[in-house]
This record gives C-alpha cells, sequence and structure tokens, in this order.
C-alpha cells in the first residue's frame, strides 16, 4: 500500500535557473508522510494528540534529475519497516510528462522513532495504538 501526493513546484522552491532546490525534497517527503498515515483514517496531529511524536531519526535523498518551476510532481510514499518503537518510509519523486508518463527525478527514505510528546522518551506505538500498528504492519 502507498499513498499519491500531487504537488506542483512553486516558484519560491527554486533557485535562480528555475531548479527545485535540493532542501525541498524532504518538506516534499513530507507531504507524502502525511497523507500515508491518513490512508489509516487518523491524522499526525490526532497522534500527537494521544502523545504519540515521530521525531526524525535518518534521512537519505537521491538526486536523479531537477525539478523545474511548475513542474507537477508525484511523490509516492510507503512503509518499509515497522517496529513498535521505530517506522522507516521511503519515497518516490517523479515528475508527471505532459503525455501522462513519469520521470523519475529521484528517491529516499527517513526513518523516525516513536516518543512519548511529555517527556520524549521512546514508546511503543504497538502498545498505545494497536490497532494503527497492525493495520500499518499488514501492508509490509
Amino acid at each position: 500500500m502507498h499513498s499519491k501526493s500531487y504537488l506542483t513546484v512553486r516558484y519560491a522552491e527554486t533557485d535562480r535557473m528555475g531548479v527545485a532546490h535540493h532542501s525541498n525534497y524532504p518538506i516534499w517527503y513530507e507531504v507524502g508522510r502525511t497523507d500515508y498515515i491518513k490512508l489509516f483514517g487518523i491524522k499526525c496531529s490526532e497522534m500527537e494528540e494521544a502523545g504519540i511524536m515521530m521525531p526524525l531519526i535518518n534521512l537519505s535523498c537521491t538526486y536523479k534529475f531537477p525539478a523545474v518551476y511548475e513542474d507537477n510532481i508525484i511523490v509516492r510514499t510507503w512503509v518499509i519497516s515497522l517496529r513498535p518503537a521505530h517506522i522507516e518510509f521511503t519515497y518516490t519523486l517523479k515528475r508527471i510528462n505532459d503525455d501522462g508518463t513519469e520521470t523519475e527525478l529521484g528517491y529516499g527514505t527517513t526513518e523516525h522513532g516513536f516518543v512519548d510528546s511529555k517527556t520524549f522518551r521512546p514508546c511503543s506505538l504497538k502498545k498505545r495504538m494497536p490497532e494503527l500498528y497492525e493495520r500499518i504492519k499488514a501492508t509490509l
């Protein structure tokens, strides 16, 4: 199971050459991650209200081709690893060409821990939100 997030590269996201700055990719990954969590009927903000936060542990980005101003892009997001206190997402970022084909622009991963929102100590998603944990686990 994966989510699909559609974006258009905005002028503010580009440099003087009209190329999307590399720092936007993690932001686009966040859009994908948020949309992925919504597939399970919950928002990230609701997880936080329930006392669970997902701080970033690791981030990797691989850039193949540049995204440019006004490109229509799609971010596909899915989970590749889930443990009670840890989750790893992977992303592909593609340009949607005028003819409907797609060109891969890059890909990446993010790793997050689950922590208690008050203590920032690791916590178990499996214990705190067992239904969500099992639903995500079933997609692997």
